[in-house]
């Protein structure tokens, strides 16, 4: 089972200062938690290392008394007349405790450990020890008289915790003072002491707090029975009500498992469809649920016979391995319906302790009767792991691994594999993007022919991989605005040569600095701004290049998945760019005037007949379009599922809908959201397949050109025809876009 991180080792200093510094600003800064209106005056480096000292102040007392970051936040009374004293915790109860804080923050962990900092906290207890609380501040004087009152209570603990953001240890003459001062508090018994806190046990306490906390499940069987040998295992039934209430430990409850729950799919509202209308018969037609945990209490209902009784067993530490879609749907279900309520549900419970290789085979083994792809296994990477953590601690980013609708969405992170292909993209060898031009399964291939291991061994910088994947999307999104100006070789190219051009922009840019830390994003800001010119220089010389090499009659697609071929692509495009000439400017498949084809293959037919997407693979709304994403950006917020979808291979009605577990068409979809949002100026037709994206980033407009090679826009199912516009800056627009306000 997992365990949390207790030690740094011997991690960059720098990095410590840097994740702490976000961390505090996201936690207590950034959310107001901090109270810094006494601040007014100060500017620059000065009110931020005034504030970060205040923040740190309140982590530390968090660190002492396990406060919540709100609590702590309370307990800060730095400012005019805090007397020497940075914060008062005070922790009442049985154990009473009482802690003085004083923090000092340093942007290079060099804050200093000085005496003067001893005597000034020493001063302000002994105005709290004599009740002279008039001498504080507001907050200072009323946490004070809290302080005394407890003391004055029972005898109590007393703890001076200096918290420096300094790498260093302190010298002996700083500790000295803090147990030469404590001497006059311990002439009648051991009351005073001290705790000091320095920048590495800062940086674990923050990383502490990113790491999924450990789950403690109650879970009541009967019938039941139960193994002990060779581990300690359960198996019997629970009520539907109860593993509902499971969900409300979220992502954290399957944090074990290789794969989220999907969402609605057809076969989980199937599951859905049991529960609410015949709930006696779901523990006949669902497989259950597997939870591993690392330790469980036992309550017997009977001393005399206990399996006549139901057994209540409390799991810590616990995970959902296997039936995280069961679970999902057992929660949905009792929601929408009490008679849900009463099904009985199969769960089996294995103890796992220490056992890591044992949990790590019970999750592969109960996974196998479901259709499992090897990106799933990649979730058992402890390099993913690490990736999610350093997301989250550098860029405050999520970075989702396991098959889930609830991948992030573009402004909020990147999913594994976005991040593996832009990875394969950044490559300095063009194999790895151009293998992808086939099949995203060779991502996960290892060995020493394998993808995987290239891209993630050794863990892969998370400056790289965001900076890589902001290149991989201006790229997307510059193609996307592109495509409808070319035809022919041209147009081929913009649908099936992405990650070779990819590539080739990454080769263009300068990139010597892309995996160094960046936290306000310097390096992708001025890269992604020279992405759409380099696109267009790009496109038409690669087009060039392959026309030059192997003639025009060569196939578009498959030279982009050929290595040998694409390796002579790039080295002839890369000596032209180096050259004096730069690039020829040739474009000879850009489109002169708009012109409409023959009626070409429905997309959602293309992608369905091809079975291009997997059942229940996951779709997020694009925010591409921002007329519209103003105007729905209020009702998306109110509900996250309301920007997310799952795709099910059904020719009209493909798109499942997370909000209301109901199947439309994309663009019926977008109509219906419009009507929903109230959006009163929405234009009369959409393109429904240009606005739902999936987990590799692109549409589903963009994916089935990919596939069939020559597909135009819009989609027939839509009723407005559209014809593509150019206007005198170069703009490409569809008239059913220009509808919209």
């Amino acid at each position: 089972m997992a365990t949390k991180r207790t030690s740094t080792g011997n991690q960059d200093v720098s990095l410590q200062v840097r994740q702490v510094s976000q961390a505090l600003k996201s936690v207590y800064l950034d959310s107001g938690l901090i109270d810094s209106s006494d601040l007014a005056g100060k500017t620059g480096e000065d009110l931020e290392k005034r504030v970060l000292s205040r923040a740190l102040t309140a982590q530390a007392v968090r660190i002492v008394t396990g406060f919540s970051p709100q609590d702590a936040a309370l307990t800060v009374i730095d400012g005019v007349a805090d007397k020497g004293i940075d914060a008062i915790a005070v922790v009442d109860g049985p154990d009473p405790h009482v802690y003085l804080v004083q923090g000092k923050w340093s942007k290079d962990a060099r804050a200093k450990g000085e005496r003067e900092t001893v005597w000034e906290l020493l001063a302000g207890l002994r105005l709290i020890d004599d009740e002279d609380f008039a001498a504080f501040n507001p907050r200072g004087r009323q946490l004070a008289e809290y302080a005394k009152a407890v003391m004055a209570k029972r005898p109590t603990k007393v703890t001076q915790v200096v918290v420096l953001m300094r790498a260093d240890e302190v010298s002996e003459g700083f500790r000295h003072a803090l147990v030469d001062g404590e001497k006059e508090f311990n002439r009648h018994g051991e009351v005073l002491d001290h705790r000091i806190i320095l920048a590495s046990e800062v940086w674990a306490s923050i990383r502490e707090d990113l790491a999924p906390q450990p789950v403690q499940l109650r879970v009541d069987l009967f019938p039941w029975f139960a193994v002990s040998a060779p581990y300690e295992s359960y198996q019997g039934i629970a009520g539907a009500a109860q593993v509902a209430q499971w969900l409300e430990h979220g992502a954290d409850l399957f944090s074990l498992t290789i794969r989220n729950p999907l969402g609605r799919t057809p076969i989980n509202n199937e599951l859905i469809g049991t529960l609410t209308e015949e709930p006696d018969n779901f523990w006949y037609f669902n497989n259950g649920v597997t939870v591993l945990c690392e330790s469980v209490d036992r309550t017997h209902q009977s001393i005399r016979n206990p399996q006549a009784r139901p057994i209540t067993l409390t799991l810590h530490n616990a995970s959902v391995v296997n039936g995280a879609q069961t679970v999902r749907s057992v929660a949905e279900a009792v929601i929408s319906d009490e008679a849900a309520a009463d099904a009985q549900v199969g769960v089996r419970i294995i103890v796992t302790g220490e056992a890591v290789e044992l949990a790590k085979r019970t999750i592969q083994a109960t996974n196998r009767q479901n259709r499992v792809e090897p990106r799933d296994f990649i979730a058992l990477d402890p390099i993913q792991a690490g990736i999610l953590e350093e997301m989250r601690a550098e860029l405050g980013l999520e970075y989702s691994v396991r098959r889930s609708e609830l991948d992030p969405t573009e402004d909020t992170g990147c999913s594994v594999v976005e991040a593996a292909c832009a990875l394969a993209c950044a490559h300095p060898d063009s194999q790895y993007a151009v293998r992808m031009g086939a099949t995203l399964d060779v991502l996960w291939e290892r060995g020493s022919q394998g993808i995987y291991d290239v891209l993630f061994r050794p863990q892969p910088s998370v400056y790289l991989l965001w900076n890589s994947v902001q290149i991989l999307r201006e790229v997307r999104r510059t193609l996307h605005a592109l495509r409808p100006g070319y035809e022919g070789r041209g147009a081929a190219l913009a649908d099936h040569g992405l990650y070779l051009l990819v590539h080739l922009v990454f080769r263009c840019l300068n990139t010597e600095s892309i995996d160094e830390p960046d936290p306000k994003q310097g390096w992708a800001t001025a890269a992604v701004a020279e992405v759409p010119g380099l696109v267009q220089e790009l496109l038409p010389a690669v087009a060039e290049a392959i026309n030059g090499l192997y003639g025009e009659r060569s196939q578009i697609r498959a030279v982009c998945a050929d290595v040998p071929r694409s390796r002579q692509v790039v080295d002839h495009v890369m000596r032209l760019f180096a050259g004096s000439e730069g690039l020829p400017p040739a474009d000879k498949y850009r489109r002169v005037s708009p012109q409409r084809k023959l009626r070409r293959p429905n997309t959602i037919h293309v992608l369905v007949d091809n079975r291009v997407l997997e059942e229940g693979a996951p779709l997020v709304l694009t925010t591409d379009y921002p007329v519209e994403a103003e105007a729905l950006k209020d009702w998306l917020a109110e509900d996250d599922k309301r920007g997310r979808a799952t795709w099910t291979n059904h020719r009209t009605k493909p798109i499942l809908w997370a909000a209301d577990g109901k199947q439309y068409s994309p663009s019926g979809l977008i109509s219906r959201m419009w009507e929903l949002a109230e959006w009163e100026e929405r234009p009369l037709a959409n393109q429904g397949t240009a606005r739902w994206v999936t987990e590799t980033g692109e549409t589903l407009a963009g994916l089935a050109r990919r596939v069939l090679g020559e597909l135009e826009e819009p989609d027939e199912e839509e009723s407005t025809p559209s014809v593509v516009l150019i206007n005198e800056s170069g703009c490409v627009f569809n008239s059913a876009e220009l509808q919209a306000p």
